[in-house]
């Protein structure tokens, strides 16, 4: 309709958009023709997608309920009416949020001869609350004897109650400060834990590592594919291989409202737990087994309580953000057995809606049309010193940039073994199944003491051709 704005979609997402706002529709039978004010619509092509951007009786009508004057919407008000002749009437006014106010009026009740002020006349006049966020609810009246009270007092405690609980409804919630309280008070409860064997934990991005690691005789197996439904392959390949296995997977990490369908398919496969990353991961899996991934950014003792006790989480990824002094203090200040601190990975670089496998290697424009490219190629991105960066896509389309040089928190593993650490994780990005055992071979030797963790990283740069950097753990600036 005219006043509408609209865009012609071309198909490429380099195309210069045309568009604009339409002037007049004359319509003609199921036709119609419609003119814009400006705009070259030559390139337009017949099948180009119309999309609307603009509709200013939709943008008037959605103003008007948050804009207007009037409120719309209105919540209960419940009244309490105290007095008796000789005394001010006394009115109570509560909300639903739990605010209470009391007023009373400036001249005392008289008795009354005619139209006593019952509970009929108090509604009708205390009820008036059109032009307020409020509506009367309940309405007790307290009064003793029959008396009276002009209206026009009635309606000056009426406004003056609304106002009192106007202020208090736009004031911020109120705290109290206790001087006696102390932060050891809330940290969590250190537990002497008996001396076990440290695990090596493993967390794989295709069928083939996992295959790697099931040779290995890795126990605890974290799986994080590009398409959830190969979940159910890695499933049944754990459970033929070793019934002790423990496989858990995990969801993108990124979910939107509409991609619950996504954690559903996740769920189906059967694994037996879950690695979440965000609150809606949390409230979906919030009956199964998980354990609380890096994402959620746990860097503090009161973090992992909350985290620990309120979820119910089974461990918890130590935060990337930190140091190892930080994380030595984490881990003293908490149960050792909650954490798992990922000592090997490809650090994500960042992570985005664009994606790269669509824009460059296909004619589409999103997961409809687009042909999948992310199922059949492999791309990296160079930088400027020569080294190339994995790119991965998820089951939302979003991509993951991952540093291209591995790194290592090796060095600490003697430190964290001293502390009382026992879960210690590595991940993989693109290597390959021969890669994969050689890499868990090396931490299992530095695990045993058999090797240092100077030599492992050394050792795996020649034999895995993997650039090591000395990672977050490091605490130097």
């Amino acid at each position: 309709k005219p006043g509408d704005g609209v865009v012609f979609d071309q198909g490429h997402p380099e195309a210069k958009e045309e568009g604009g706002r339409i002037h007049t529709v004359d319509r003609n039978g199921d036709q119609a023709v419609i003119r814009f004010g400006k705009g070259d619509l030559k390139r337009i092509r017949v099948g180009d997608k119309v999309w609307k951007t603009s509709d200013p009786e939709l943008e008037r009508r959605l103003r008007q309920s948050f804009a207007a004057d009037q409120p719309q919407f209105h919540r209960p008000l419940d009244l309490e009416i105290h007095g008796e002749v000789g005394s001010p009437l006394i009115l109570v006014a509560r909300d639903q949020q739990g605010h209470v106010v009391q007023v009373q009026s400036e001249i005392p009740l008289v008795e009354a001869h005619t139209q006593p002020l019952n509970e009929q006349r108090l509604r009708d006049q205390l009820g008036r609350l059109g032009n307020t966020p409020f509506q009367l609810g309940s309405l007790i009246s307290r009064i003793q004897g029959d008396v009276m009270l002009p209206a026009s007092e009635l309606n000056r405690l009426r406004r003056k109650a609304v106002e009192q609980l106007q202020t208090l409804r736009a004031a911020p919630k109120r705290w109290t400060l206790d001087p006696e309280a102390k932060l050891a008070d809330l940290m969590p409860a250190s537990v002497l834990i008996p001396p076990a064997d440290p695990q090596l934990l493993v967390l794989v991005r295709d069928l083939k590592q996992l295959q790697a690691a099931l040779s290995a005789g890795i126990q605890t197996l974290y799986c994080e594919f590009e398409d959830p439904s190969q979940y159910r392959e890695a499933v049944k390949q754990v459970r033929h291989a070793e019934t002790q296995i423990s496989l858990w997977v995990a969801p993108p990490r990124i979910t939107k409202p509409n991609e619950h369908w996504i954690l559903k398919q996740v769920r189906s496969s059967g694994a037996d737990g879950y690695l979440v990353r965000n609150p809606d991961h949390l409230q979906f899996f919030a009956q199964d087994r998980c354990i609380g991934d890096f994402p959620l950014n746990i860097a503090n003792p009161l973090t992992a309580d909350l985290f620990k006790s309120h979820y119910n989480l089974e461990r918890l990824t130590a935060s990337y953000d930190l140091n190892i002094t930080q994380l030595e203090t984490l881990l003293i200040s908490c149960p050792r057995d909650w954490f798992e601190v990922t000592i090997h990975q490809h650090m994500p670089l960042f992570h985005m809606e664009h994606c790269v496998f669509c824009a460059f290697l296909s004619d589409g424009t999103d997961y409809t049309n687009c042909g999948r490219p992310c199922d059949t190629h492999q791309v990296k991105l160079r930088d400027r010193v020569g080294t190339e960066h994995v790119l991965q896509a998820d089951a939302g389309c979003r991509n993951t940039l991952f540093n291209g040089m591995a790194q290592t928190g090796a060095e600490y593993v003697q430190k964290l073994l001293e502390i009382g650490l026992r879960s210690f994780r590595i991940e993989f990005v693109h290597e390959d199944p021969e890669q994969v055992v050689q890499t868990i071979d090396s931490y299992r030797q530095l695990l045993r003491g058999e090797i240092t963790g100077s030599q492992l990283w050394r050792t795996l740069k020649l034999q895995s051709r993997l650039g090591v950097t000395r990672g977050p753990l490091d605490p130097s600036p």
